[in-house]
């Protein structure tokens, strides 16, 4: 970097407690560059706001989104500048830590899906502060903010129109995808469910107003939401089936879940109760806390306090949190490998196939901050379907919750082939 040490941010996601950690991959600009952006008026790279008072963090959003989305398809990263006048001269304003947090929160606060790829930056331009966003384009458009597929037109911004978003949606298909957005070629567009696409996923995915005024078709809802190739090629892709699937198992055989309740301490031991939890997203998930419910120990103690107080031998959302992040963080790819849950009589163990991803190894996995996706657009389902409402605070939340119960803190364990979580009941 130029000039000022710049202080680089990213929050962590889904797997990790949020934290700070320094960005390496993106371009880095140089003093002198930022102030030519600074220089050149408003353009649909480049947006300036004095500060991040009032309306400015929701503008700010849409204006990440925009950036993200690249409909100009410039293939660099968009500029928004906290702490410039409209010329461009300093506004004068302090960039405090807590000014770069919330900054960096707008990556995983869940508003913004997919995850944009973005650095938030502390330098020192025209002789004062300034916070820098730099947002890269997304290789999975549409990216959406608050329900709404927000795009650069000039120096403003806008919500895109159907034409605008087959645009996106056909960017999309000439880029490195994640395997959640490969298309699996046995499986046709009737394998998915028009009813849970229609009643349950589009309802929450897009604001009322957009839905109100949609003119798209199935297909091109469809293809906007990433479940299957294009309008023009309706071949569902793996988040497709999971999300909205009728059957995901006849497609991808290991996306279930295997429960088994053992009366002992090993494997060896006697199964109390088994199953195979199937079907979609959100049945296999909902299906398993009920049954994770079911076997949840519940304690009355009518003597140590004046009023009667009621624990559990795990809090429920430690097991919740631990639970979505071995099924959104799993593989999918070339395994017949179910999510494990192996309830014995002294713990309960998570299996997740699929050992650390990414940025994540052994070394690191849990460490604030440390984070990465390997299926990326299955974090958006699991927003749009309520089960997580931030990201970046599953361990965290786990952590906490089993303190708070006088349980011990969970542990991991990670291979190449699997990630175990194992949570121990209350001494």
């Amino acid at each position: 970097m130029g000039g000022e040490a710049a202080q680089s941010v990213q929050r962590g996601g889904c797997d990790g407690e949020a934290g700070l950690v320094f960005a390496a991959t993106m371009k880095s600009f140089t003093d002198q560059e930022l102030e030519a952006l600074l220089d050149d008026t408003e353009s649909d790279r480049i947006e300036r706001k004095r500060s991040f008072k009032g309306d400015a963090p929701k503008k700010a959003r849409q204006a990440v989104c925009a950036f993200a989305n690249d409909l100009p398809n410039h293939n660099q990263p968009g500029i928004l500048f906290i702490g410039a006048e409209d010329d461009g001269t300093p506004a004068q304003q302090p960039i405090t830590d807590e000014l770069l947090r919330d900054l960096s929160d707008m990556r995983t606060d869940g508003n913004i899906l997919p995850f944009p790829v973005m650095t938030v930056q502390k330098r020192l331009l025209r002789g004062a502060e300034m916070a820098v966003v730099a947002v890269e384009p997304s290789d999975m458009p549409p990216v959406k903010y608050d329900g709404r597929i927000w795009i650069r037109i000039g120096p403003r911004r806008a919500i895109a129109n159907a034409q605008e978003e087959r645009m996106l949606n056909e960017k999309r298909r000439y880029k490195n995808l994640p395997f959640d957005m490969y298309p699996v070629p046995s499986a046709k567009l009737s394998d998915l469910s028009k009813t849970i696409f229609e009643n349950e996923y589009l309802p929450t995915a897009f604001a009322p107003d957009v839905l109100e005024a949609n003119n798209r078709s199935y297909e091109e809802r469809l293809a906007s939401c990433k479940m299957i190739v294009s309008p023009s090629d309706t071949t569902p892709t793996a988040l497709g089936l999971l999300a909205v699937g009728k059957s995901p198992q006849d497609f991808l055989p290991g996306a279930f879940i295997q429960f088994l309740r053992i009366d002992g301490t090993e494997l060896a031991d006697s199964v109390i109760d088994a199953e195979d939890i199937g079907g979609a997203l959100v049945e296999m998930l909902r299906r398993t806390e009920e049954k994770l419910k079911a076997h949840n120990r519940t304690a009355i103690d009518i003597t140590s306090a004046p009023t009667h107080q009621i624990t559990m031998t795990y809090p429920p959302a430690a097991l919740q949190q631990i639970l979505y992040n071995a099924v959104l963080h799993r593989s999918y790819e070339s395994t017949h490998a179910p999510v494990r849950i192996y309830w014995f009589n002294d713990r309960i163990e998570i299996h997740s196939p699929g050992g650390p991803y990414g940025n994540v190894t052994t070394d690191n996995f849990g460490k604030p901050g440390i984070t990465d996706y390997r299926n990326p657009n299955l974090c958006d389902v699991l927003k749009t379907f309520g089960f997580v409402q931030a990201f970046g605070r599953g361990i965290a939340t786990a952590r906490r919750e089993m303190e708070k119960n006088g349980n011990p803190l969970p542990t991991f364990e990670t291979s190449s082939s699997a990630v175990v979580c194992i949570l121990r009941g209350k001494r």
